[in-house]
């Protein structure tokens, strides 16, 4: 995604955190050697190692390949498993569940095995501790000095945020990078890459009417309403695709990942085409909400409400398989939408 707007300002929060957000290596036998990692097949050779991957605590150097991974950032299990690696251990952010193996449908089946799963925010570091980890992916997570001490604690080799970066604002290329890095499979991780810039670029290429119209990506929870940002994972999809971010928006000048907006001024969120999905609330709270419905956007039939929880979390998951799900399933709406 070398010029990929995603990959340059993505942000994501935890669902229990923040209020706008939606909230496995084997085992060391010859069964995980065989599940382990050539380009082709998603195997890593110890040849790859050592590596040293570069996050915001220092410099992590690992020696071997690693035989018992636990993902605990948010979309790092599905970044290991697109890369061919099963964590024995995971956090699930967008409670799919352990009937989903903790993550979406577009990657549920790179399973063999359910893995052990643990809380988002708060750490169990015994029970992470008793798996006994080689490798710790933790790169897509709010990154403090306190959770990073913590899980240091269990097994030095723990990927966290990015050099100089502040919690949650991990990129979907800095996510990628760091984890096929420490797995011994960078070019695996080019290659996922490379596969949602050509994602994008096919539906950029056959709906060019999306060029240059505005957009804007809000959410409604139990407590109002919120706009997503230019340095936010919703509204860069929408970049990625052609749109614009409403200038209104822009202009608030912020580095957070989202903006509340009070209900009298929800007339921020119109523009050319309006994208809304509710969080831990029923739909009927926005199509109930006047307010909303009085927008010229929704008047006209230029709106998308993504009342679907697993085409939300898509949207919301911003890695590379749940991107590429989404611009299945959301490309045709909004070709519906920008046609009104």
């Amino acid at each position: 995604m070398s010029h990929s707007a995603l990959r340059r300002g993505l942000a994501l929060v935890a669902a229990s955190v923040l209020a706008l957000t939606l909230s496995a290596c084997t085992d060391s036998s010859e069964e995980s050697d065989e599940q382990g990692t050539d380009s082709s097949s998603g195997e890593s050779t110890d040849g790859a190692f050592p590596v040293t991957v570069e996050t915001k605590f220092g410099a992590v150097e690992i020696t071997e390949k690693p035989e018992k991974v636990v993902a605990l950032g948010w979309g790092d299990a599905e970044v290991a498993l697109a890369l061919g690696v099963q964590p024995i251990g995971a956090s699930d952010w967008l409670a799919f569940g352990e009937d989903a193996n903790g993550v979406g449908p577009w990657a549920s089946d790179l399973y063999d095995e359910t893995p052990e799963f643990f809380g988002t925010t708060e750490l169990d570091t015994q029970a992470i501790g008793a798996l006994e980890p080689d490798l710790i992916l933790d790169v897509r997570s709010e990154g403090t000095q306190e959770r990073h001490d913590a899980l240091t604690e269990i097994t030095p080799n723990v990927i966290s945020i990015p050099e100089g970066a502040d919690g949650w604002t991990t990129t979907t290329e800095e996510q990628v990078t760091m984890i096929s890095q420490a797995l011994g499979l960078p070019e695996d991780g080019e290659e996922l890459l490379a596969d949602v810039d050509a994602a994008f670029a096919d539906a950029v290429e056959a709906h060019p009417e999306f060029a240059g119209r505005t957009a804007t990506v809000s959410a409604k929870t139990s407590e109002g309403w919120g706009v997503y940002t230019a340095v936010d994972a919703r509204q860069q999809f929408m970049t990625e695709l052609g749109f614009a971010e409403k200038p209104e928006v822009a202009a608030l000048g912020t580095e957070s990942f989202s903006v509340p907006v009070a209900g009298d001024q929800l007339e921020l969120l119109d523009a050319d085409v309006v994208v809304s999905f509710p969080i831990f609330i029923e739909a009927s709270a926005i199509t109930g909400d006047d307010l909303y419905n009085a927008l010229p956007a929704v008047e006209d039939g230029r709106s998308i409400l993504i009342d679907d929880p697993v085409l939300a979390n898509a949207f919301s998951a911003a890695t590379p398989l749940s991107i590429q799900y989404a611009i299945d399933a959301i490309v045709p709406l909004l070709a519906d939408a920008t046609a009104r």
